[in-house]
Parts: C-alpha cells; structure tokens; sequence
C-alpha cells in the first residue's frame, strides 16, 4: 500500500472558534417592594435595554449563561403621623448571552440533495434499461443489451444443512494406534454397509496395531483392517462387532457424472475436530500424481479437485454432492504450509469403491500392467545419452511375455504419448495407464533411435507382480511397491545419474 492509501490519523480538529466580542444584554434592576407595605405605595417599573445587532440576531436555542442577580434595597419604619417613604437602592446587572449558529439546517440540505440525486439516478437507469425491478428477481442487462434473469431460491439457504443431517450419520473418524503409545494418527472413514466395511485412505491406517472408530452418535468401536491397496491409497476396515451399532450406509453417486464449479461438502475430522463439514466446488477434473513415501508409492489418477477446506484428518472422509451422494474419498491437498489452500483432492468414488468391493471379496485389488521398467528423460541423460528427445519414458528393461513384449516394444525405446496424450516422464505413464482397465489397448507414441512409431497394447493385469514383489519384500525397496531393478532405477533417476 502506497503512503498516500495508508490510514491517517485526523489530525486539527478543534473546537469551533468563537467571536471575541459577544453581544451583551443589560437590564436595570427592579425595586423590590419591602414585604407589609401599603398597598397604595407607587409600583416601581423596570426599563430594559437590550441592545440588537440587526446582522446577527439571538437564534432559537441560543446558550444563555446568566450570573446570579443580587438586588439591594432599603426600608424606611413607619411611625404616627410620618408618611412612609420606601427608598430603594439602584443596582445595574449584566448578563451574556452565547449565540451560536446551528448547522442543523446545512446537514438537513445536504442530506436532502444527495437523496435526491441518488433517487434521480436510479430512474435514470430504469428508464435507460439498464436494469428493472420486478416482484420476485432483479433484471439487469448483459453486454449484450439481453436481459439476463437471476432467480433467488431461498431453499438454497439450507442445502448445506440439509446434506450435512443426511451425509454425517455415514462418515466416522478413525484413531490409528501404533506400537508406540505416542504413535498413530486420527484420520477418517465412510460407512459402505451394516457389516461394518469402512473404507478409508491406506495412509490413514498404515501400520496401526489398534484401530478406533467414533460414529456420529458419539459411540466408539474396536475395527480390524480387511485390506489395504497402497498403490491407490485406499484400504477397508470393519468393526469387530457391527451389530451393536447403529451404522447407516452412505448413499454412493457417479464420479463420471461430475461438472467444474458443482457444489461439493467435505465432511471429516480435520485436526483432530470429529464431524466437521466444509462446502465448496469442484474446481477441477482429471488431476493426477504420485507421490511417494517412506514404504511405497501411491498413485493418484483422474482425482477431483475442490476448494472445499481439506486439511489433516480429513482423509479418508467423504466429498460428497448436493444431493448427498458419495463422489469422493478426500486424500491429498496442496500447500506450503500443510494446511488447507483452496488445493485438495479426492479419490473418484467410481474407482474407490471397485478398490474396496475387491478388498471386501478378498482379492487383491489389480492395476493395469505395461511389463516394463522405466526411466524419466529429462535433459541432463538425453544429452549422455544422446537421445533424440529430452522428456518422456525411457524403458530400461520389458518383462518377458508381457504386454509391452508382445506388442514389440523394445527396451530403449521412449514412449512420448499414450492415446494421443503426452508423456513428460516414468511417472507421467504410469498415471496415464493407471486410468484404463485391465484388459484397455491403448496405443503408445514410441521413439526408437530417431524414428517415431505408434504401438498398440493391450493392459495386463499386475496381481502376479505384486505376488513377486510379496515374496522379495526383504530386499532392498522392500513394500515400496517397486521391484528390485526399480528400486534401482528410482535411486538413479533421483540422484541424477546417467542411464546404463
């Protein structure tokens, strides 16, 4: 803020001045007849002269301030045959009058024209079209010179609390115990049905000994963990005795059925504060990432972002619609400061749920597979490595009898682009398979030497995979979600070195 807009304090406002000379009003004193005497006594008469300043006259209201009058007056005594003779003595007594001009009237005024101009203005713009007033909505012209309608619908002034009365009774918070009693971590959960399944984000219960769930009602219950996914961050818990509590199911909507800028309410327990709501929109679509943590890497496809307040404790809770329906499992935000930004993100609820239903059936959930290990490009190995491009996916290594094998890809070769679509990095193409099925073809842009060619590849299934890598996990990446070469791999690629 420039010094000019910065807030001064007023300074000079003193009181009004006044004239030095006031006029002044003097009135001779009356003699005060002495108490007992004769009624034929002559009555004293008092002459007043009031001097007037014909351009300033005493307005109505004038401050007076007047001295107390003393009067002074003699009695003679009465005996027989004496005429009685009053004598009284002459006493002169000044008093001030303060005029001051009232500004009443100059504030009326000016109150009165601005009414006036305002009420003037207003016409105007009725008449002119720019806007007209009706009974139930205001019109105002578009840029168009269209008159566009805005419909109020004072219903909408309960929509939040009627979704958050329906959609709370279904989301729980969960406490997280670890081996340590200074571990663990409070997070949240969304109620699938009356057995008990919660499905929450696989960081929210990772490595707990002890689950803790507390419902809407402020009852709380012992759960186990059913299954987890950690590379879509998601697992299922159910309380060890479900019929002693009251559960009530969410009512489950279409991700796929979502617009840009619909209403949205994030409902959770952020920092530790069970049954919180927060409302926004939905800010965005098709957000992806992975993020990786001390025992694996999650990946984040096609999530939804909002602007609903998300922040620790939140995850694992409920994005719900305006109707109530579940849309999402809120799981990341973006922030410096590691509180809510404006910048969170859900988990669609149309991939969460197949996740959970195939935990709860007990099967290992499974993701598209490719059969290759990858490598980011950037500039720094494309120039060692002379390579013909500077970003995409370099495959170092392709399973045998996968699906890359069996559609002729070759290690060193690029692939720039999935269906169309970029690729800037390893990452960027497992996100963009991540968000087909098992069993999509899609068709990779690849770069093989110099050349460009188009692949067709039909996405396996990684359950064998995550079989293998069950079986290895005491070596090292072990429950990273990476194999050994990897593992490698990723640390070559963080530390900047060359490829091999």
């Amino acid at each position: 803020m420039s010094e000019e807009k910065t807030p001064q304090r007023p300074e000079g406002l003193g009181s009004e001045q006044r004239p030095s000379s006031q006029p002044r009003l003097e009135v001779e004193p009356t003699p005060v007849e002495p108490a007992g005497a004769a009624s034929g006594n002559a009555s004293a008469h008092t002459t007043a002269r009031i001097p007037v300043d014909p351009g300033n006259p005493t307005a109505a209201g004038s401050t007076r301030q007047v001295p107390p009058v003393d009067y002074s007056y003699s009695q003679g005594q009465h005996s027989a045959g004496q005429s009685a003779q009053a004598h009284a003595s002459t006493h002169t007594e000044t008093r001030t009058v303060v005029k001051t001009k009232s500004k009443k009237l100059p504030i009326f005024l000016a109150s009165f024209a601005g009414l006036v101009v305002g009420a003037v203005l207003v016409i105007a713009l009725v008449m002119s079209g720019a806007f007209r007033i009706t009974d139930s909505n205001v019109e105002t012209a578009g840029t168009s010179g269209t008159p566009q309608k805005i419909d109020i619908n004072p219903e909408d002034t309960t929509l939040s609390e009627a979704v958050a009365a329906k959609a709370l009774p279904s989301v729980v918070s969960i406490t997280a115990q670890g081996e340590d009693e200074n571990s663990g971590g409070i997070g949240s959960g969304v109620i699938l049905d009356t057995d008990g399944n919660i499905l929450t984000n696989h960081h929210v219960v990772q490595g707990a000994t002890a689950l803790v769930v507390n419902t809407d009602d402020g009852n709380s219950y012992e759960a186990e963990l059913v299954g987890a996914d950690e590379s879509s961050d998601l697992a299922v818990i159910r309380l060890k005795d479900p019929k002693s509590a009251k559960l009530t199911p969410i009512e489950v909507g279409d991700s796929d059925d979502i617009a840009v800028g619909e209403w949205v309410m994030a409902i959770g327990s952020p920092f530790g504060n069970e049954q919180s709501v927060s409302t926004g929109i939905v800010s965005a679509l098709y957000r992806s990432t992975a993020l990786q943590s001390a025992s694996g890497t999650s990946i984040y496809a096609n999530m939804i972002q909002t602007d609903a307040a998300i922040n620790p404790g939140n995850s694992g809770g409920a994005l719900v619609n305006d109707e109530g329906h579940l849309i999402g499992i809120n799981s990341v935000i973006e922030s410096y400061s590691g509180s809510s930004s404006g910048v969170g993100f859900a988990i669609p609820v149309n991939y969460a749920i197949n996740i959970a239903n195939q935990i709860i059936d007990g099967e290992t959930p499974v993701h598209p597979y490719l059969g290759v290990s990858l490598v980011s490009v950037n500039a720094y190995n494309a120039r060692t490595n002379e390579l013909a491009v500077d970003s995409g996916a370099y495959v170092a290594e392709v399973t045998a009898d996968g699906p890359a094998a069996q559609a002729g890809i070759q290690k060193g070769d690029i692939v720039t682009a999935v269906d169309g679509e970029g690729i800037a990095s390893a990452d960027g193409l497992i996100i963009a398979l991540r968000e087909h099925e098992v069993g999509d073809e899609v068709t990779l842009t690849v770069v093989r030497g110099k050349d460009e060619t188009e692949v067709k590849v039909t996405l396996g299934s990684d359950e064998a995979l995550q079989a293998e890598q069950e079986d290895t996990s005491d070596g090292p990446g072990a429950g990273t979600g990476m194999s050994r070469e990897e593992f490698f791999r990723y640390l070559e690629e963080y530390m900047g070195g060359a490829l091999r």
